[in-house]
């Protein structure tokens, strides 16, 4: 939840005049959800694509404050986050609510960005893969494995999300390597393709590191994305 017209104008500008020179990596945005239209308007022409960072269940209807799979679609939208952390924690999102979300995004054409990942507490005491199995086969059970041909999956850990602490590229790894055999389980050739995503206080000193590894394929930005030198600088380390 940050950012103005005039600010917003600013990063995407500066984010819009540095993309043509990122070669090799795809670029997304996600705004909140009121400055979409704006966003729309500086990145329509450019390599640069659009998402929300949620929607609700229902398409239609009395859920107001709620924005939809077809209102996304309507402004341009091609993807959209769910299951972030933040709204599994202090919206009381579950896990059957964020399979409910994914489907509705797939259902509008919509590319989901499923976000899974532990606590502190979790990783802690040793149960990070049990968390992040429960977390993927709930959708997964829900939509079927065969919608993840057209899913990103995100791992952010929740402890290492705006504290300016990073799992070691290794630590990462290891997660995304347990998610993609979690989904092989179900279809090898799902998995092979899976594009699997790291979210956890990325930045330029540690993207290429984090990047290196065998199934990171790229990020999911927070605090970083808010300079656009900064966010461009993790788009070419992925590149």
């Amino acid at each position: 939840m940050n950012g103005t017209r005039d600010s917003v104008t600013e990063l995407l500008h500066g984010i819009a005049a540095g993309a043509d020179a990122v070669s090799g990596a795809d670029i997304l945005v996600c705004p909140p959800f009121v400055f979409l239209s704006q966003a729309q308007a500086f990145i329509g022409r450019s390599p640069i694509a659009l998402g929300a960072q949620d929607l609700y269940v229902e398409k239609r209807g009395a859920y107001t404050g709620e924005i939809s799979g077809p209102m996304l679609k309507d402004l341009g939208c091609g993807y959209v986050i769910v299951g972030h952390s933040e709204r599994r924690a202090l919206m009381g999102e579950g896990n059957d609510i964020v399979a409910r979300k994914f489907a509705a995004a797939q259902e509008e054409g919509l590319t989901p960005i499923l976000c899974v990942g532990e606590t502190l507490e979790e990783r802690q005491s040793d149960t990070t893969l049990n968390v992040i199995n429960s977390q993927f086969s709930a959708v997964a059970d829900a939509v079927g494995i065969e919608a993840f041909a057209q899913a990103v999956v995100a791992y952010e850990p929740v402890w290492a999300i705006g504290t300016g602490e990073t799992a070691s590229p290794e630590q990462a790894q290891e997660v995304h390597a347990a998610l993609r055999g979690m989904a092989a389980k179900r279809s090898a050739r799902i998995a092979a393709d899976l594009r699997l995503l790291y979210g956890g206080s990325v930045k330029s000193a540690n993207a290429a590191d984090l990047f290196s590894m065998p199934d990171i394929d790229g990020g999911l930005i927070g605090g970083a994305s808010l300079e656009a030198g900064e966010f461009l600088a993790i788009c070419n380390a992925a590149g």
